[in-house]
């Protein structure tokens, strides 16, 4: 038996020995990294700092893209399918479904408490060391509610680990050159392009057992469409901020804090409920869930901080006349 396996059977021993007690601490743990996590690049964006709102922005979309990519070529099935004796945690044979190399939730907790750490480690450590020990039980976390191995949770961290170095000096070379800025843009369209060709034409495994597929790769494909989408739109409504809306943070503004969380409500919304019911519905799996990527992104980029910036208006006005 593989080293990988019998890691993971040591550690569902002890679930089971704990009768269940942590599963839903870190179950609850696992989804605060995909569901709640991914609120702070555009919290960042639209209240706290631009530069680095575009960093965390750039990290994590990038981030979805490359794991996307990893997981269609390597298509690795889940610990479940390649040992009977594993039995993950509550619901995660339904809840985590398709290839497992490497770990999405890995990925996306390392982009955004990985960047924060970049952030703030020499000014806020306190900060830091909270998104340290989160992104460290996150990571366990996937291995230990038997829904990855370790090589999924170590690939997934290293992948967004890399990435966070790269767009760092990348928008440090970028910095006020907004002829670099769309040279680049054009690049990543071009990007995204060819990787689209690339999980729709490459060849997938297509194993059956009792007649049924044990993973379809039609579906696979959902999660790097929405990631090649959101990569779009961020290439899209970055562009359009930086030479037509030139949103400036209304520090001053009482409305910011209020505003910011009418903003995060309703990308919640499209980004977990509406969009399914909308986009996904009418333009199929894989284009609607690219759709559904670029609309949150330009939402987030460009008609949010537009709707700001035009609520705070009078404020600014009102200021100078006084």
């Amino acid at each position: 038996m593989e080293l990988d396996i019998q890691y993971l059977l040591l550690l569902q021993n002890l679930r089971n020995a704990l009768g269940g007690s942590l599963d839903e601490i870190f179950n609850s743990i696992s989804k605060i990294a995909v569901d709640v996590m991914p609120l702070l690049p555009l919290m960042i964006f639209w209240c706290v700092n631009k530069k680095w709102g575009y960093r965390f922005l750039s990290t994590y979309w990038c981030g979805e893209i490359v794991n996307g990519i990893i997981k269609l070529t390597v298509c690795a099935y889940r610990p479940w399918i390649r040992s009977s004796q594993i039995e993950p945690a509550g619901d995660s044979k339904v809840a985590a479904t398709g290839y497992s190399f490497p770990s999405g939730h890995s990925t996306v907790a390392t982009s955004v408490y990985g960047t924060v750490i970049a952030w703030q480690h020499n000014k806020r450590k306190w900060l830091s060391t909270c998104c340290g020990v989160m992104l460290v039980l996150t990571l366990f976390s996937r291995n230990f509610l038997g829904v990855h191995t370790p090589q999924d949770v170590i690939v997934g961290f290293g992948s967004a680990s890399i990435l966070i170095i790269v767009v760092g000096k990348v928008y440090e070379k970028l910095d006020g050159n907004d002829k670099l800025c769309d040279t680049l843009s054009l690049i990543g369209i071009i990007g995204v392009i060819l990787v689209i060709i690339y999980i729709t034409v490459k060849p997938y495994p297509m194993d059956y057992v009792d007649g049924v597929l044990l993973v379809d790769p039609q579906a696979m494909m959902n999660d790097t469409f929405k990631g090649c989408g959101g990569f779009a739109g961020f290439i899209v409504g970055a562009y359009i901020e930086r030479h037509y809306i030139h949103y400036k943070i209304p520090t001053s503004s009482p409305m910011l804090a209020p505003l910011t969380s009418v903003g995060l409500g309703i990308y919640f919304s499209w980004h977990e409920y509406v969009s399914k019911a909308t986009v996904v519905l009418m333009f199929g799996s894989h284009w609607g869930n690219f759709l559904r990527g670029a609309i949150e992104v330009i939402f987030g980029l460009v008609i949010f901080p537009y709707f700001i910036m035009k609520m705070t208006e009078g404020e600014k006005i009102a200021a100078k006349t006084a």
